[in-house]
């Protein structure tokens, strides 16, 4: 029954594609954020949804939509340089088989980043796919939110609808997605216009804000909490009350403490000594590898190219017995461990001149999103008012994602290419609009010059 629901939903959808041709984009960001060949039994694994999706999304936009001022920026040539280099280093890789396996879905990702931006064309498809992955991922969010509420959850342990540790399922991952989408809720709540903020969406958004809370809390991900910290000292910089709500935050941090599960206080204990958790220790030895690996093959290794790892390393723990509490420190041998890290990841898989590219794709995003706000803040008109602080959001957003990169393997996610595209997008929008003023201003002063009316 769950598999023939799936199946008339997306075919629905696909069907109302056709007439609005936009909505085979909101039908491939659901796909690969939500991912619900893995909630079917048997029916949808068998049919390759999100191939499906993409090319519905892309074959719409070469025969149907409007591609009148597409310009495609300095950003999509750089990610077209990247899924190149991706493609490079699969056939080259230290594990062809495995590299391919992650190949099929890392250039689609890529691709996807790049083709998006040239459908944003308007206000309302930017907030339409803001909306939507934003929706696609409270899916996941509101139901891992609710069991924390009532269970409690706990690391490895909260099931987020299906036994699936990979993609947003994943307990670091989610928390890291959720809490960088709460800059983007709150925008809604304040200029959206497809659901206007009145008192029942504005309801709907701060609850979903704190089920993005309560994903570091249920999944015990120290990089959600990290994630969550970062956030609040980034908003709490931007308010004008700064020195009313950060004892505010403070307090309530410390009073909500009691209430946190014992695990999920132990487990982020180990944030501040890594050598008293296994996994902590593991990625510092990883990375360490990592920079040893490609000192001597600046290339990178190909995707997976981690499964060759082997490495001994030193861990920490409080024995408490008839003798009293003591510490004990073993040697450990591992060998196959992920990167853990997006930076790690990119850096040993494709290498120096990868890893450079990526990073100035961020980088740039970063630095055109700041100079949108900076040059949009002060605008008095009121089509301009959402601007900048859907500017800030992005931004805010993509800090956190990053952050949280640090500690978890997410530097192809579909989602922060998504995200991408939404601020390559909003700089085009923009690009296309202080143009046409221009042409505007241009055309009633020759008007004017040559005495002709307006």
């Amino acid at each position: 029954m769950r598999d023939l629901f799936f199946l008339a939903f997306l075919g629905l959808f696909g069907l109302m594609g056709l007439r609005r041709p936009f909505l085979l984009v909101a039908l491939y960001a659901y796909i690969d954020i939500v991912s619900p060949q893995r909630l079917s039994y048997v029916l949808l694994n068998s049919i390759p949804i999100s191939a499906i999706a993409f090319a519905l999304m892309v074959g719409s936009w070469l025969l149907v939509d409007d591609k009148k001022d597409c310009r495609f920026s300095v950003r999509q040539g750089l990610m077209l340089v990247l899924v190149a280099w991706c493609g490079y280093t699969t056939l080259h890789a230290d594990f062809p088989v495995e590299a391919l396996t992650k190949w099929n879905w890392v250039w689609k990702a890529i691709i996807a980043g790049i083709f998006l931006p040239l459908v944003l064309r308007t206000r309302l498809r930017i907030e339409a796919l803001t909306l939507f992955m934003i929706l696609c991922a409270s899916t996941i969010i509101i139901n891992g939110g609710m069991k924390t509420a009532l269970s409690g959850g706990g690391y490895g342990v909260l099931n987020l609808m299906v036994e699936n540790n990979s993609g947003l399922y994943e307990g670091s991952i989610i928390s890291c997605v959720a809490i960088s989408l709460i800059p983007l809720i709150l925008w809604l709540t304040k200029h959206g216009t497809i659901f206007p903020p009145d008192w029942r969406v504005k309801g709907f958004a701060w609850c979903l804000c704190f089920a993005c809370m309560l994903m570091p809390i249920g999944t015990e991900a120290r990089t959600g909490l990290v994630c969550l910290v970062i956030l609040a000292g980034m908003m709490l910089l931007r308010s004008k009350r700064k020195f009313v709500y950060g004892p505010l935050l403070l307090l309530g941090a410390l009073v909500s403490v009691p209430f946190l599960p014992a695990s999920f206080t132990q487990r982020m204990q180990t944030i501040e000594n890594h050598q008293g958790d296994e996994s902590a220790s593991t990625r510092v030895a990883v990375w360490m590898w990592t920079l040893d690996y490609v000192k001597t093959h600046p290339g990178g290794g190909g995707f997976d190219n981690y499964l060759q790892n082997s490495f001994s390393y030193f861990t920490q723990e409080t024995i408490v017995d008839s003798g009293g509490a003591r510490i004990e420190r073993r040697i450990v041998t591992d060998r196959g461990r992920a990167y853990h890290s997006a930076y790690f990841e990119m850096l040993g898989e494709q290498g120096y001149f990868g890893f450079f590219i990526w990073a100035l794709i961020h980088g740039i995003c970063f630095i055109r999103t700041e100079m949108i706000r900076r040059a949009w803040r002060r605008s008095d008109k009121p089509d301009e008012a959402w601007i900048a602080p859907y500017a800030l959001a992005l931004q805010q957003g993509h800090v956190v994602y990053m952050i949280g990169s640090l500690f978890v393997g997410i530097a192809y996610q579909p989602f922060i290419f998504m995200m991408l595209a939404l601020q390559i997008g909003l700089d085009t929008y923009l690009t296309r609009r202080r143009k046409a003023a221009a042409r505007e201003q241009l055309a009633a002063a020759l008007t004017a010059r040559n005495g002709l009316p307006a």
